[in-house]
């Protein structure tokens, strides 16, 4: 199963073999005009409008010769709405989220199996970890043309401008946690540096205050290569890197020295990487639609030792405590007892405001 479109502003791709590292050798569905996609995925990320007015974010709409719509729209006072209408019948789902302290970035996710008549509505604040999810009932199989239309620009349908990208996937895609390093990424075990994409269970890593812990899960996703997954090149010597590393957006860094303990009274405190691009220590990492990363999940939330500077492996809070939340995660696969609690991040995870702040601090 594949990612079968990748849009944004600048270019919009759409192949029935798959784009980036999803692409096969041979057509994944027919190229029928009635060919239908009776499971998969709409993702886009989005800024919403600064002054919360109603907006159409992404749809499509088709009156001959059966009606055939999809529209996603964001609604005052903080809520993402949803309405499937295939001829008579009609699925509609709406959510509530919190309203963000500043024009922020949301990531809505819409999966379906239509056999199922099953459907999810999950928003995501990436930045900031949080999820909401809601139910879709009734959910039926979408015309894959009108969402080839929809992705590529034609006919009548919606892109905003306010939309970051969006992708279209024939399968389920998982919400929640999810990998932010490269699988090439050399990671320090007792046996040497090894790379994150070939460690398994079992295997011990050393993490940053130097004791030896086991891999409990090695994760594995491609995801679209844009928005908050788009990678960014941690270049060495900076950070205390002996060779360069590629991680997305959101991985987290952990920070100590001098400043740190000033500003925040810390001995180390966590930042995404996408607050220490400079232009010289971070760079935008030019690749292809996709991007494949990895993460291990570890008994406790420690920091791994990555080519030589400290990584947050793959926070899980207490996920394993609720079955339906997890299964929509790219944990789905393990079973609740072979996953551990993460009560607390480790470190102090820093705000939007305050991780700008420190890097401008070490800038200066």
């Amino acid at each position: 199963m594949s990612w079968l479109a990748i849009s944004d502003h600048r270019e919009r791709r759409f192949s029935l073999r798959g784009v980036g590292h999803d692409r096969r050798d041979h057509r994944l569905h027919s190229d029928g005009a009635d060919t239908l996609l009776a499971t998969g995925s709409i993702m886009f990320e989005t800024r919403l409008s600064p002054d919360g007015r109603p907006q159409v974010l992404l749809g499509f709409n088709r009156g001959w010769p059966n009606q055939s719509s999809l529209t996603f729209r964001a609604i005052p006072g903080g809520g993402i709405s949803l309405v499937q209408v295939q001829g008579e019948n009609i699925a509609h789902a709406a959510l509530q989220h919190s309203l963000p302290a500043r024009t922020d970035v949301l990531r809505i996710t819409f999966s379906w199996d239509a056999p199922k008549r099953w459907g999810l509505l999950t928003v995501e604040r990436p930045e900031e970890h949080q999820i909401t999810s809601v139910s879709v009932r009734d959910v039926r199989p979408i015309i894959l043309q009108d969402l080839r239309d929809m992705m590529m620009g034609r006919g009548d349908q919606t892109f905003a401008k306010d939309l970051v990208f969006a992708a279209l996937s024939d399968q389920v895609e998982p919400v929640g946690p999810m990998p932010t390093l490269c699988p090439d990424a050399m990671v320090a075990t007792p046996h040497g540096y090894r790379a994150a994409g070939s460690l398994k269970r079992g295997d011990t890593v050393f993490t940053r205050e130097g004791t030896v812990v086991p891999v409990l899960h090695r994760i594995d996703r491609t995801v679209p290569a844009r928005g908050s997954f788009a990678p960014v090149r941690l270049r060495a010597p900076y950070f205390g890197l002996m060779q360069d590393v590629v991680v997305a957006l959101d991985q987290r860094l952990v920070i100590d020295g001098s400043e740190v303990e000033y500003l925040f009274a810390e001995e180390a405190v966590l930042t995404p990487a996408r607050h220490l691009m400079n232009g010289f220590a971070a760079l935008p990492e030019s690749v292809g639609p996709t991007q494949r990363y990895t993460q291990v999940i570890l008994p406790e939330h420690h920091a791994l030792n990555v080519a030589g500077t400290s990584l947050e492996s793959l926070y899980i809070g207490r996920l394993r405590r609720n079955d339906d939340h997890l299964q929509a995660t790219a944990m789905r696969g393990i079973a609740r007892d072979n996953l551990p609690e993460h009560g607390r991040a480790a470190f102090k995870v820093l705000k939007w405001f305050e991780a700008i702040h420190l890097a401008r601090q070490r800038a200066a």
